[in-house]
């Protein structure tokens, strides 16, 4: 009995080596990846949130760049991963998932996988193999936030699935990657004094271009940016309207300002939050509470 025990714990603590099923793609939308001590695991998400993308407002140009290479990609011609970067909340997660609302049912699937899953992308793409032998799906692995410290291991491994390693990647598979940061990792004043001036051309010294390496081994560079007054307030009337709230905007409108301007940011997430706590307010008012 105490032996059974141990081998219990010891078999919850390494996470179970064992191999494990994959989930099956013909009912989950999505997946994880569950990152173990020996390894990992797919895991299949049935209730997935799908933003669509007639929804996402003042993003065209990344919008339209964005569905034109997942449109390829979905049918067998070649496309670009891509790097979206820029302010927090201004869409560029609900972009990447408006895409599997949009092309799932030709055969689009996401993977979620976060900074210590990119260690285990040999056996992520092995595990989607498993998981699609026949090459029905199209895959977009999908690590939201992303960064990098200056020694982060991650980094590496990042860099061989990008370009440059020895093992060819599957066409059925691209990367999708949202970030603050363009280029991935922190740029520090010390950086600047490796610059050097090659006639009227500034050559940037090692430690910026390792810096930059990275991104650049993505196809597609899509910016976001901070929204006007405008399309922040677009943005919150589409939220309210999404929650079954027809108010005239000449009545939020001042309470939507304010809101933002309590958060230091007029951004596609603020806009939800204030469209959800107004909904919500307005409800409570109407009952009575």
């Amino acid at each position: 009995m105490e032996r059974h025990l141990i081998v219990n714990a010891l078999a919850s603590l390494l996470g179970d080596a064992t191999p494990h099923t994959v989930p099956d793609f013909a009912q989950f939308p999505a997946a994880r990846w569950r990152h173990l001590p020996l390894g990992g695991r797919l895991e299949g998400v049935a209730r997935v949130d799908l933003p669509r993308l007639d929804d996402l407002i003042g993003v065209d140009a990344a919008k339209e760049t964005l569905e034109r290479n997942t449109r390829q990609f979905v049918a067998g011609y070649p496309a670009n991963d891509a790097l979206l970067w820029g302010g927090r909340g201004t869409g560029k997660s609900s972009l990447v998932k408006a895409m599997l609302q949009r092309y799932h049912p030709q055969g689009l699937r996401l993977v979620e996988i976060d900074a210590d899953g990119i260690l285990d992308l040999p056996e992520i793409l092995a595990a989607l193999a498993q998981a699609d032998p026949g090459d029905v799906y199209r895959f977009v692995l999908f690590c939201d936030d992303l960064s990098f410290g200056a020694d982060d291991p991650a980094y590496k491994a990042l860099k061989s699935l990008l370009d440059g390693g020895v093992e060819a990647r599957s066409d059925h598979v691209l990367l999708y990657a949202t970030s603050n940061r363009r280029h991935l990792m922190p740029r520090h004043f010390s950086d600047n004094a490796e610059y050097e001036r090659h006639g009227e051309e500034i050559i940037a010294g090692e430690s910026a271009e390792e810096k930059i390496s990275l991104s650049e081994r993505f196809g597609l560079w899509l910016g976001f940016y901070p929204f006007d007054q405008e399309t922040y307030l677009s943005i919150c009337a589409l939220h309210l309207l999404r929650l079954g709230v027809s108010t005239p905007r000449e009545e939020w409108r001042a309470a939507a300002l304010r809101w933002a301007l309590q958060r230091g940011s007029r951004s596609g997430r603020v806009a939800r939050q204030f469209a959800r706590d107004w909904a919500g307010s307005a409800a409570l008012s109407a009952r009575g509470q």
